[in-house]
Order: structure tokens, then C-alpha cells, then sequence
């Protein structure tokens, strides 16, 4: 452990800080500033000893967060990136982007603000980087198999270095012009900028594994043909598919799926002039939906110089607390303030888009809202009082329905859940014998930590699969979990 009387020394939870809102608007650099000196050390020190590690059990990956965070309490770098590598293959990902459920299992946390895992693990992935620690990892030997990977998202980045090391010989196509997916173009750079994926990207190309950029499987190469020309083939699209809203008003233009906002400002940003860029400088935006892919859409709205941003949300505002239908250590369901709300914006709750409004010119003037009530013990939403809204851009960030399933599911006659993802069983086989499915194409839509431990572990299921054995390691709830939420 850290140091066994740090949670009482330092009873307070420190996380860096953010870097103003004024200054941070005028750019598309990550929000956070440099983190203080000694900080990270004196909130790993909160560990406690507490016998039965509960974050373990949050933590999909199976983290081994005392031990990590007792190196880092004890300044030994590279002991803690060997332990946190162990287990993650991307920890500059998730450092960033996960909503850190293990701290909601935090045994500190029943009685203090839970330790500050999640900052532990960026700060050693970070100074690994800085100190040269990260250095490609190469395969004893080559087993002459091949591996198909579609998708370059953490899912198939995963598998794809869990499978090189392991000496079998991977391609992964990704139909964009850049690796990474979801990270890479649907992730603003206010969260994470992109040279995080370029320099873990040339360490797994310095492995072995190879990259085709700019190949749409279905089209340019077809899905039987990829079967036919490699051992074995892991699905790991993703579940892009958003979910829609028909209602009255829905083809009037100025309504938009989220990433179809998301993903040509994403662009923009990195240099490139997209097609069907959407610039909502100097116009009111409505956001409907409430999650992370609401925040991203408000934080760029902003950034965009949106004259008003507002989120509606149909559900109830979460609490400040803990409900006690959700003890701990279970991950709660709270009032969550990502750095974007902190930048502008309104948030409604309780709000049902009734009709779109539009102008004799067929565009989106407003939307109808009625204030939602809940009866029946709060099961059953009903509709009251509406009102409406002026709007110019409404961005439908309502989740997603699973995978762009077409062209798979006639090519290769592959089953599909009820879900729209991809059907398996626990260990990740579809109904094609050598394919194989992971992350949000099987799971449907989740957290960056679940892909990750769904690539690691469909990564040993095809290993075994073309061995008849393995010696990779697979995270301790990668099966125990249910496959959707």
C-alpha cells in the first residue's frame, strides 16, 4: 500500500486544475492545465489499505490500482506503467475519456471523497512518455497466422496489440484517411488531442502491426473475400448508428445526428476541409440528449461561437448524492458538470420534444417542448405543459442503435441481436466460424474501458482459436458481465 495513515493526513480530494473558461474557448487544446508538483503523489498516498480492493471489481479492465498507485506514491515511474500496462493497453485513452467507475467503488470513498484514481493512471502514462519508458514490444516469434481487424477503434486497436505481441501477423482497415475511429474523429481535441493516438499508433506499427487507412470493408474489399484471406477476422466497427427522433418536423433542414456535427468539426480542426461542415457561429443550438456526446456537442457549439446553447434532457436532473438505491460500491447515477457545462450553455430537464417548427423556407425556426411528468412511481413518462423554443441547429444526441449492419449481414450472412449489434456468445464467436466480434459491434454503445477489455479479450479467443491455446491474458469481467447494459 501507499501511505497507511494518507487518507487521514490528506482526508481532501485534489484534481488539477481546468485552464480558465475565456482562455480555453478561444482554442481546442485539452482543458486541463499542468498538473502541481507533488499533487499526484499526495492523492495516491490516499490508498488506503482496505484489504478487498473494491475498484478492482468497478474497473472493467481489472486494473491493479493499489499497486500502481502505491509506485506512484513512492515516485517509481516505470514499476507503475509496467503494472498499469499490464492490464490496459491505452491508459493515455482512458486517463482522458472514462467516467472512471472505479472510483465509485472506491472503499474510501463510503466515508471521504474517493481517491483520485483516475488522475494517478494519466500521470503515469504521461511521465512514461516523457521518460522514454514506452518502447515497441515485439513477438518472440511469428506464428505464420493472420489476423483481419476492421475498425481502429480502442476495441480494435486492443486486439490488434494484444495479437501482434503475441507473434501473429494483423492487419487492421479502418475506412477513414486516419486511424483511430471514435478517438480519432469523433472525440473533440478539448478532451484528447490527437497526438496521444499518433505516438501509440507508431509504437504498434514499430511492433508489426499493419494499417489500411481509406478501405471500406464491404465495398473495397468485400466481406467474404477478407474472410477467405486471413485465419482469422474480428468486427470491431463500432455502433455508429444514431438513434432518431420522427416526429413532426423532422425533415425541415438544421436538424442533425450529433456526429454528423461532431465529426466535420473534428475535421476542421485537424486542417482539413470537410464536406458538410456545420458552423453554428452566431445561431441558437438546442441539444437533445443529456450524455457525453451532448457534452462533446455543447463544448464545440461553444468553441464555434454559438450565439445560445441549450441541452434538454427527458429524464430527470440525477442527484448530488448517492441514492440509496445505488449503495456503494456501485456506480451511481449522479449530477455530472463535464468541463463543457462549465464553459456556457443551459441544461433543462424533464423536457419532451414534441414537433419541430420550420419557416415558409422549410428550415428550423423552433421546437415544441412539453415538461415531462412521471407517474406511476416514475416508470411512465407523461406529457404537460409545452412551450416553444426558437432554434436554428438541433443536434440528436439520443445514443445509438448499433451497427451500420447492410452490407455485413448480405455478404457475410452474419446474425444480429436484437440490439442491431452483432450476435455472440461470451467469448465473442458470432455464427461464422474464425470471426469474431468486440466492443460497441457487439456490445452496443459503452465506455472506452469496456472496448478496451473486449479487445484484450477477444484477442485471446482468436489466439486460441488459431493455436488451440493461449497465453494472453484476459480481464477478469470480461465475461462475467452481461454483453449489453
Amino acid at each position: 500500500m501507499a501511505d497507511p495513515r494518507g487518507f487521514l493526513k490528506t482526508p481532501t480530494r485534489e484534481t488539477p486544475e481546468r485552464r480558465p473558461v475565456s482562455i480555453r474557448l478561444r482554442d481546442w487544446k485539452e482543458v486541463y492545465a499542468e498538473r502541481e508538483s507533488g499533487q499526484i503523489e499526495r492523492q495516491a498516498g490516499r490508498c488506503m489499505d482496505c484489504g478487498v480492493a473494491f475498484c478492482h471489481q468497478g474497473c472493467p479492465l481489472g486494473n491493479l490500482i493499489p499497486e500502481f498507485n502505491d509506485l506512484v506514491y513512492r515516485d517509481e515511474w516505470r514499476g507503475a506503467i509496467e503494472r498499469l500496462h499490464a492490464t490496459n493497453n491505452f491508459p493515455e485513452f482512458t486517463g482522458r475519456l472514462c467516467p472512471a467507475p472505479c472510483e465509485s467503488s472506491c472503499v474510501l470513498g463510503i466515508n471521504q471523497p474517493a481517491v483520485t484514481i483516475k488522475q494517478s493512471e494519466l500521470a503515469i502514462i504521461d511521465t512514461a512518455w516523457e521518460k522514454g519508458y514506452i518502447n515497441p514490444v515485439l513477438p518472440d516469434r511469428l506464428t505464420g497466422k493472420t489476423v483481419a481487424i476492421v475498425g481502429s477503434g480502442p476495441a480494435g486497436l486492443a486486439a490488434a496489440q494484444q495479437l501482434t505481441r503475441v507473434g501473429h501477423t494483423v492487419a487492421v482497415y479502418e475506412r477513414d484517411d486516419h486511424v483511430g475511429g471514435l478517438l480519432r474523429y469523433g472525440i473533440p481535441d478539448f478532451k484528447m488531442e490527437k497526438h496521444h493516438i499518433d505516438r501509440r499508433i507508431q509504437q504498434m506499427s514499430d511492433e508489426g502491426t499493419r494499417f489500411r487507412t481509406g478501405v471500406s470493408i464491404g465495398t473495397d474489399v468485400t466481406w467474404p473475400e477478407l474472410h477467405e484471406r486471413y485465419d482469422a477476422v474480428i468486427v470491431a466497427t463500432g455502433a455508429p448508428v444514431g438513434r432518431d427522433l420522427p416526429i413532426k418536423g423532422r425533415e425541415l433542414s438544421g436538424i442533425h445526428f450529433a456526429m454528423d456535427f461532431l465529426v466535420p468539426s473534428n475535421r476542421a480542426v485537424a486542417g482539413q476541409a470537410p464536406a458538410g461542415h456545420i458552423d453554428v457561429s452566431g445561431k441558437n443550438v438546442i441539444i437533445l440528449g443529456g450524455g457525453d456526446t451532448g457534452a462533446d456537442c455543447l463544448g464545440t457549439a461553444l468553441r464555434q461561437g454559438a450565439t445560445s446553447v441549450t441541452t434538454l434532457a427527458i429524464g430527470k436532473q440525477p442527484p448530488l448524492e448517492r441514492p440509496t438505491n445505488q449503495p456503494w460500491p456501485m456506480d451511481p447515477n449522479l449530477f455530472e458538470v463535464q468541463s463543457a457545462h462549465e464553459e456556457g450553455g443551459e441544461r433543462t430537464y424533464l423536457a419532451s420534444t414534441v414537433e419541430f417548427v420550420g419557416n415558409e423556407r422549410g428550415e428550423l425556426a423552433g421546437l415544441v417542448v412539453a415538461e415531462t411528468e412521471f407517474a406511476d412511481g416514475g416508470r411512465r413518462p407523461m406529457v404537460g405543459t409545452e412551450k416553444t423554443l426558437p432554434a436554428d441547429i438541433v443536434l440528436l444526441a439520443l445514443g445509438y442503435t448499433g451497427i451500420e449492419s447492410d452490407v455485413i449481414v448480405e455478404q457475410l450472412q452474419i446474425d444480429l441481436s436484437e440490439r442491431g449489434t452483432v450476435a455472440r456468445n461470451r467469448t465473442y464467436d458470432t455464427n461464422i466460424p474464425g470471426v469474431f466480434v468486440a466492443g460497441d459491434a457487439g456490445r452496443g454503445a459503452s465506455l472506452i474501458v469496456w472496448a478496451i477489455a473486449e479487445g484484450r479479450a477477444v484477442a485471446a479467443r482468436a489466439d486460441e482459436f488459431l493455436r488451440g491455446h493461449t497465453t494472453l491474458p484476459v480481464p477478469v469481467t470480461a465475461h462475467d458481465a452481461p454483453i449489453h447494459f
